[in-house]
């Protein structure tokens, strides 16, 4: 839903119509009733991702995902 205010209410009520845009709606700023301006969230940089990036931080056990027989057999439901 979209809150259309006026530039005096918008001035006396700036950090409520801050959260309504952070939580979704949509938000204008009008002056006379004439919209001017859509207040919206930023969108936050994020930075690239670098695949890799932990090489050689990792270990992992050569049987980490051995199960012994009686695992197998709760796994399976025996």
């Amino acid at each position: 839903m979209t809150e259309v205010v006026n530039m005096h209410q918008a001035k006396s009520s700036l950090s409520r119509l801050v959260e309504r845009a952070l939580a979704g709606e949509d938000v204008v700023i009008a002056r006379n009733g004439e919209p001017l301006v859509q207040l919206v969230p930023l969108l936050k940089k994020r930075e690239p991702r670098m695949p890799g990036r932990s090489k050689g931080r990792i270990w992992m056990a050569p049987d980490f995902d051995a199960m012994s027989e009686d695992e197998l057999k709760d796994w399976e439901g025996r």
